[in-house]
């Protein structure tokens, strides 16, 4: 890297702070109370004539209306609990419509409040529950105030896009058309984002070659985005790159989003001439311009393949268009160094984090961690764990994982304690590679005991072992001389993989 290959400071606080101090209690400016008035005191009504009032009439005013808002308020609260609890009941009891209607009337569902069930939609959407989603739906079509909206339908679609639901999709897609919704180039864009969201291409292009064919419904950028960004990723590049020319025919120009979906497509799968194709084309784009994701994209491309130098100077090159770095672009600087062992030029990315102030995320502290780990400092690596912790950074999965790998890699056994302590107090979520780090761990140790319990914690947990599990048991029984207890491992895995049986889940 250059001697300074790093950006100007950008709103940068004083440089003299440290990052990682204790925090602070937030300070708050004072409020000076006005001197009271000792017989009267005036206000302005809204026409601006100045009327007085007395001070006791002004307190009884003040409290009348504290308590008419507090009346409002609680009305409020009390109206949205009642309808919050009619639509819980009648979800619950979706599937026997009947007992409704027998025992809380034929009417009462048809008659909550629009606010409350649009909220209670709106939150489902968000996250992604699709199939309570849908019957709050049903539950918002049977309303006495309910009017066909297309924009409802769209963001529907789009949710059950996202939840891999495409026949669904379709299915309200085709209920808004019989409601008299008007069909646009947002609800079919939406429709094939869902089929191609779940790898249906050739859906996906029909419905492409049907909205070409629809003078009222043409296909935009956006539309064309979508589709380029699910060819690349099960790797059809032809087809992204048909897509791309397709545009070009069709008088639509590519934006910054579409040439950035190539662009990160191709890195990842280290086609750098292609990148650096489509990267070229885009700067010779006058309206469409490279940005910090252009940027970041390019860098963990070439960072990630080893090629160090390469990525510095796209860096450099990238700051003198004048594109400013994020938090993602020094994670990718910090992984890309750590895995070159390039531990000095790691160190300068995060001094200088740390003197302008650049927030750390659980991804930077997982970068790190891993990195001294598997370098074997674990001094290093325990402090910045413990820098975590009192930023209030709650460890992830990831985190451990790189705890427990390094401490098996200098035999510190009983560190692998202290983590599932950790573990045990905690409700992080654990999963199968978790697991299979540990009984790697426990295996280079040839602690066997220990290894074959990590079986055990794995059912209590309701987490199946793979193949990565068997296998790496047999590997350390092999290793450790146990050639029994390997062949028997061994035996099991050809047995299930034969029988296709689901347990051990291979």
């Amino acid at each position: 890297m250059a001697a300074n290959p790093l950006p100007p400071p950008i709103n940068h606080r004083d440089p003299n702070k440290r990052l990682f101090l204790r925090r602070q209690q937030p300070t708050y400016p004072k409020f000076q109370s006005p001197a009271p008035s000792s017989s009267s005191s005036s206000t302005t009504t809204t026409d601006g004539k100045l009327v007085k009032i007395s001070p006791h009439e002004g307190r009884m005013d003040v409290a009348k209306l504290k308590a008419k808002e507090a009346a409002e308020r609680k009305e409020e609260v009390n109206r949205k609990i009642a309808s919050q609890k009619a639509i819980s009941v009648i979800l619950r009891r979706e599937a026997t419509k009947a007992v409704i209607e027998r025992k809380r009337g034929p009417n009462n569902s048809k008659k909550l409040l629009p606010r409350t069930v649009l909220e209670a939609l709106h939150d489902r959407i968000t996250a992604l529950r699709w199939e309570s989603a849908l019957k709050v739906f049903e539950l918002l079509r049977e309303q006495l105030w309910y009017r066909p909206y297309a924009g409802m339908y769209i963001k529907l679609i789009v949710m059950l896009g996202k939840c891999k639901q495409p026949e669904k999709a379709y299915k309200l897609f085709q209920e808004m058309i019989e409601e008299g919704c008007e069909v646009s180039h947002e609800s079919y864009t939406a429709l094939l984002s869902a089929y191609s969201r779940s790898g249906l291409l050739d859906k996906a292009f029909s419905i492409l070659n049907e909205m070409k064919n629809s003078p009222d419904c043409q296909p935009d950028v956006h539309t064309y985005s979508i589709l380029i960004k699910s060819c690349l990723q099960v790797f059809a590049f032809n087809k992204a790159q048909t897509l791309l020319s397709d545009m070009v025919t069709q008088g639509i120009k590519p934006n910054t989003i579409t040439y950035n979906t190539f662009i990160d497509a191709y890195g990842k799968a280290k086609m750098f001439a292609e990148m650096e194709s489509i990267l070229v084309e885009m700067l010779s784009d006058d309206g469409c311009k490279p940005d910090v994701w252009t940027m970041n994209s390019t860098l963990r491309a070439f960072g990630h393949s080893g090629q160090i130098e390469t990525m510095e100077k796209c860096y450099e090159k990238f700051q003198e268009a004048g594109i400013q770095p994020n938090i993602q672009t020094f994670n990718i600087l910090l992984d890309s160094y750590g895995k070159a062992e390039s531990y000095e030029k790691m160190s300068a990315v995060m001094e200088y984090m740390q003197k302008y102030h650049y927030s750390w995320t659980i991804v930077t502290y997982n970068i790190v961690i891993d990195a001294f780990g598997r370098a074997g400092n674990l001094k290093q690596m325990e402090h910045l764990f413990r820098l975590m912790r009192s930023e209030r950074i709650k460890p992830s999965c990831v985190t451990l994982c790189s705890l427990v790998k390094a401490y098996g890699q200098a035999g510190k056994c009983e560190k692998i304690n202290s983590v599932l302590n950790l573990v045990e107090n905690s409700d992080i979520m654990l999963d199968t590679v978790f697991y299979n780090c540990l009984v790697d761990a426990y295996g280079r140790m040839e602690c066997f005991a220990e290894m074959k319990k990590v079986l055990g914690m794995m059912e209590q947990r309701g987490c199946k072992p793979d193949k990565t599990t068997y296998r790496t048991m047999a590997r350390a029984y092999s290793d450790g001389g146990m050639a029994n207890h390997a062949k028997e491992i061994q035996e099991l895995i050809t047995t299930a993989e034969a029988s296709k049986r689901t347990r051990p889940d291979l």
